[in-house]
């Protein structure tokens, strides 16, 4: 058995197989989203008899589900005892891992009063009945666990940010930024998690030889970008982000939204989110998109 910080020995991202299991309380769903923020194939509650023929059907996708995880626990009932000899069977011919999430039963006792939900082994008695019900039966599994996380003293974030540091593909970026281009007059991007407007440079549009042309083309784009004030912006705006995309990748948000408006998101916002997201390319652990929503529109 490793703990969580010895996990990561194979990052190939290849045929890889993942079982999360554990106590009730101690964050599967939020595992389970994070795997799948990751890109893994995620299936929850499924009863152990079912993983064979799941790693069957991702084999016969050749390579198309490179990565599957199944969370497995106490709410399949019965069914739950057959998944210490499915794991072994399964750990002959595949890479599999057992994820095992724990906590102290102070804490799931509190999270458990929190959602007001019973406990799945509590029966006709308490919630510390139940949690003492199910430590007896997953006693096996905890010792033959690859990798134990205890969630004690994490919230949501914290362990979707170790999930991250175990499970993520070490070639994936660990955000991903789009900076888009858009036309005030035809509303600020709903998801936007930053606005820019551009509106304090003279417009292309008033200027006949470029009015026909978009912030793409050389002309465009010189001429806004040599305007007074562009340049200024665009170096402090891009040092400004820099500290931004660092703090979104401690929070484990994975995307965001750069927006950067004009009037009709043709010519102006065009050219500089080309030219921000330029600045942006070489910031650590962050992958840059650029997209036009308006571009095209009349």
């Amino acid at each position: 058995m490793i703990d969580d910080a010895e996990a990561r020995e194979d990052p190939a991202g290849t045929g890889e197989v993942l079982i999360v299991t554990g106590m009730s309380g101690a964050g599967r769903s939020t595992v389970a989203n994070a795997l799948e923020d990751l890109d893994w194939y995620v299936v929850d509650n499924l009863p152990p008899q079912m993983l064979r023929p799941l790693l069957d059907l991702a084999g016969r996708l050749g390579g198309r589900l490179p990565r599957v995880a199944a969370v497995v626990d106490v709410r399949g009932r019965d069914l739950f005892a057959e998944l210490p000899a499915e794991a072994q069977a399964i750990r002959d011919s595949s890479n599999l891992r057992v994820v095992f999430l724990d906590a102290a039963d102070d804490v799931l006792v509190r999270r458990f009063e929190a959602v007001r939900r019973p406990h799945p082994l509590q029966g006709n008695g308490t919630i510390v009945d139940g949690i003492r019900r199910e430590r007896g039966l997953l006693a096996p599994l905890r010792e033959s666990a690859d990798v134990i996380i205890d969630t004690s003293t994490f919230n949501v974030h914290q362990l979707a940010n170790r999930v991250s540091d175990l499970f993520a593909d070490a070639e994936a970026p660990a955000h991903v930024v789009t900076v888009q281009s858009f036309g005030f007059k035809y509303g600020v991007p709903p998801d936007a998690d930053l606005v820019a407007d551009m509106r304090f440079l003279p417009n292309p549009f008033w200027i006949d030889e470029l009015r026909g042309q978009t912030g793409e083309d050389a002309e465009v784009s010189r001429y806004v970008l040599e305007q007074e004030g562009a340049s200024e912006f665009l170096d402090a705006y891009a040092v400004a982000l820099r500290p931004v995309l660092a703090g979104y990748q401690r929070e484990n948000k994975r995307h965001s939204t750069v927006a950067v408006g004009c009037t009709g998101g043709k010519h102006r916002s065009v050219a500089m989110a080309v030219a921000l997201a330029d600045r942006l390319k070489d910031v650590p652990g962050v992958a840059v998109r650029v997209r036009h929503r308006d571009l095209g529109r009349e």
